[in-house]
């Protein structure tokens, strides 16, 4: 039977998501390893990769679990007792068998956090602190980003995409006890997209910003870190 698996993980110590031969210390490595255990032998299939350092409040996977494992709540009690404490297996619920965590994804909404003053050792891992943070013009020029544009200059070098279009369909930045957290829904994300979307509005006039966007100038920018970077929900 085919389910899906809810996820939430720590990134701080993975080498990104997505199973690698030369590693197994990625999110799906360490997750099949775990069902494995279980005697689940299964294809995970992730709504989408994230980097290195990048967490998760909200990933989606699918699996196909074998029919002795009715009892869902016991399997996922049994996984986390695996995979913890950096993996957390939220919910675990059958869908139909053509159901695909990634092609079956309608949106995606990625949340960036980040906090203005010195950073700590209690916070470092979680979010991007920066000394100086002008929420004004960030919250009015993310809103830019909004609408279907070519990427292609929001996009790290070495991606193997058919398209750079990409629609944005809510970018929005607003406080919350101390943090700024800036919130992008999309149809999808390129490689990087959202660190240099980041990056650009940090360090970009809304003049360039508009520039890059509509392809006519590409400004030398900074990928924002990964550790303020949060996958938080998957849209069916």
């Amino acid at each position: 039977m085919r389910c899906t698996l809810i996820i939430a993980y720590n990134g701080t110590n993975f080498l990104g998501s997505q199973s690698q031969k030369e590693s197994k210390n990625t999110v799906l490595g360490v997750l099949d390893a775990g069902l494995k255990k279980l005697g689940i032998e299964t294809k995970i299939i992730a709504s989408g990769r994230t980097d290195r350092g990048v967490h998760a409040t909200g990933q989606v996977c699918h699996i196909d679990v074998p029919p002795y494992w009715s009892n869902l709540e016991k399997l996922r009690t049994s996984i986390n007792k695996i995979v913890a404490p950096s993996i957390l297996i939220k919910k675990i619920k059958i869908v139909n068998e053509d159901f695909h965590a990634r092609y079956s994804a309608k949106r995606r909404v990625y949340r960036y956090i980040i906090k203005s003053g010195s950073g700590n050792p209690f916070e470092e891992s979680f979010v991007t602190f920066l000394q100086d943070v002008d929420f004004a013009t960030l919250q009015e020029n993310i809103k830019l980003l909004c609408g279907t544009f070519d990427f292609k200059f929001f996009m790290k070098s070495g991606s193997d995409v058919k398209s750079t279009t990409r629609i944005i369909y809510r970018a929005f930045a607003y406080r919350h006890k101390g943090y700024i957290i800036l919130n992008f829904e999309a149809n999808g994300f390129l490689r990087s997209q959202i660190r240099l979307m980041v990056g650009a509005l940090l360090a970009l006039s809304s003049e360039q910003i508009i520039e890059q966007l509509e392809c006519q100038k590409r400004y030398k920018i900074k990928p924002a870190p990964s550790n303020g970077l949060y996958l938080s929900k998957i849209k069916y």
